[in-house]
């Protein structure tokens, strides 16, 4: 059978790539998940590696080429086309006519596996023949996966780059798209397990050979997987002592008790296969039962959820979102009554589900957990305070805003403001923006700065990077805080996008904290910490002499590893960064 080799999704905005190289020719043997080409993008470079063992009969895109995302790069022969010719006299010496014995030999053949790919599944191996599908490469510094969902069940028609799963990292969790179009025949690893990239995580067959799974759900009740051997009662006992040795004590018992009844039943033989997976809504996205069942409780019609996962799939926190609106909807006439002017409504505050309940930790707060623990223990942390001015820019921020939106497509925020100050006083401070290399007894000072920008999410506090901070304008701050922000929280983002970070901002006065005693992430030596930003009297220098004044005020809070950086070190740093922010050079930037 010729398996084709198709250029996978590469990054959530990488739409094409450029064929740099071909690790093999024409005519030569390929082993499964060996690596095949390399590919360039506009993002990364990265090995494809082969789908299936065989020989690469043909080669579809030359080396310098560019091709988009589901291109066909080349083919590979997996020699199954020979054996399959041999089940042939067998079935020809119970039936002559070529036409039944082809369409009988696939119902005998999935007749005998048929029970495999259930046990194989949870024994975390298999022996389906098809596409395999493997965990790729999610960002140079993972080296494994755990599989947390699967999408689809064993039996299921899927299409290529239809998501099949959801993988989670100690970096990020994603969703793993299906390399080709057929049928899931055979699940590997299952859910809560954990395989290395490049692993076999399930087989993807030709759509003809659903039937071979449809065992798996209907193992309660044999009624609907028997009405494939029952057609042919001949055929089966032909082709059966091939695979009889590892599977015939379980089918054989079942399958003879309800012989009769089989051939009524027949037309429905796919349709059990169906409830156990995901269902489509009226948009056409997928719902998984515990979805449904939540959307159920909550009395939530998902013909009305716009789904935010891949491809618009319908997710739980789109139904718990759902059902807060209408909660708020339903509350929203009882407020009615105007208050006083000035006068501070008490907020609504509804109970939280997970009162009284005992969860699972989600893995993505394990690692948060384990990467702070780690941090404490091995770092010398404490914390430095300054207060900042930002009246003056806070102003220019007001004058520029609807102007800088119009002009760069993303809104004007204080944060690109204190980024910049931050990148800037980095470049004159290397103590702030470095790493100790404990093993080797040295430091390193980077030479550029890669800013992490930690962002509040639905899953956790993750934590993405702006790479080369120091060389953009406020406008490059700006758009790259946004994109980042935004694949955050509808799940996007990638983990090359979480690491590489040489110095970390977390802005907790975006939630109305005056101040925050952060912890320094590991790998690193400083983070800095933004806190709200609050109109209060304060004294300032005129003319005239002092006065007070209304003015915008800040906390901005060092938190630093005290082996390498001393306090007066963390005092010029912040000294600095106020300076900058108060000075509010910025009118140039912003066009004013």
């Amino acid at each position: 059978m010729a398996v084709s080799v198709t250029l996978p999704a590469l990054g959530e905005s990488v739409t094409e790539g450029t064929v740099t190289r071909w690790l093999k020719a024409e005519g030569e043997r390929v082993e499964a998940d060996e690596p095949l080409l390399e590919v360039s993008t506009d993002k990364v470079d990265t090995e494809i590696p082969a789908p299936a063992s065989g020989v690469l009969s043909s080669i579809k895109v030359a080396e310098d080429e560019t091709v988009e995302v589901g291109a066909e790069l080349a083919v590979i022969d997996d020699g199954s086309g020979a054996p399959a010719a041999e089940p042939a006299p067998a079935a020809q010496q119970a039936a002559e006519p070529a036409p039944e014995p082809a369409a009988a030999a696939p119902s005998t053949e999935q007749a005998a596996p048929a029970p495999a790919p259930s046990a194989q599944a949870a024994a975390g191996g298999g022996s389906a023949q098809g596409t395999d599908v493997v965990l790729p490469a999610l960002g140079e510094s993972v080296t494994e996966g755990t599989v947390t969902r699967w999408l689809k069940s064993v039996g299921d028609t899927v299409e290529a780059d239809e998501p099949l799963l959801e993988v989670s990292t100690d970096k990020v969790d994603t969703e793993i798209p299906a390399p080709a179009s057929g049928t899931l025949l055979e699940i590997v690893v299952g859910e809560d397990e954990t395989a290395e990239v490049g692993a076999k995580l399930a087989v993807i067959g030709e759509a003809g050979a659903a039937p071979a799974a449809a065992p798996a759900p209907a193992e309660p009740a044999p009624a609907p997987a028997q009405p494939e051997p029952a057609p042919q009662p001949a055929a089966p006992q032909q082709a059966a002592p091939a695979p009889a040795a590892p599977a015939a004590p379980a089918p054989q018992a079942p399958a003879p008790q309800p012989a009769a009844p089989a051939p009524a039943p027949q037309p429905a033989a796919p349709a059990p296969a169906a409830p156990a997976a995901a269902k489509p809504t009226d948009e056409g996205a997928y719902v998984t039962p515990l979805v449904r069942k939540l959307a159920a409780e909550n009395g939530v019609d998902l013909s009305t959820v716009k789904g935010t996962g891949v491809g618009g799939r319908i997710r739980k926190q789109d139904v718990l979102a759902a059902a807060e609106a209408a909660k708020a909807a339903a509350a929203a006439p009882a407020p009615a009554a105007a208050a006083p002017a000035g006068q501070k409504k008490t907020p609504v505050l509804e109970a939280s589900p997970l009162r009284g309940q005992t969860v699972k930790m989600p893995r993505i707060r394990k690692v948060i957990g384990d990467n702070m623990v780690k941090a404490l223990h091995e770092q010398a942390q404490l914390s430095s305070v300054v207060e900042v001015d930002v009246t003056r820019l806070m102003k220019l921020r007001a004058r520029a805003k609807d102007a800088f939106q119009a002009r760069e497509g993303v809104k004007l925020s204080p944060m690109p403001f204190f980024v910049k100050a931050a990148a800037q006083a980095l470049k004159a401070h290397p103590a702030i923006n470095a790493k100790i290399n404990e093993a080797e007894g040295t430091i390193t000072y980077f030479d550029t700065e890669n800013i992490g920008i930690a962002v509040d999410s639905e899953k956790g506090l993750m934590t993405p990077v702006i790479k080369n901070a120091g060389d953009l304008n406020l406008a490059g701050i700006a758009k790259a805080t946004a994109e980042l922000a935004g694949k955050v929280r509808s799940n996007k983002i990638t983990p090359d996008e979480l690491s590489g970070a040489t110095f970390t901002i977390s802005n907790t006065g975006s939630r109305g904290a005056l101040f925050d005693t952060i912890i320094v992430p590991p790998g690193q030596v400083a983070i800095l910490g933004i806190g709200a930003t609050v109109k209060r009297p304060a004294v300032i220098e005129t003319e005239d002499g002092p006065v007070i004044a209304v003015r915008d005020m800040t906390y901005l809070t060092l938190s630093y590893d005290h082996r390498l950086v001393d306090g007066a070190d963390a005092a010029r740093y912040l000294t600095a960064v106020k300076a900058i922010l108060e000075a509010g050079e910025f009118e140039v930037e912003l066009g004013l």
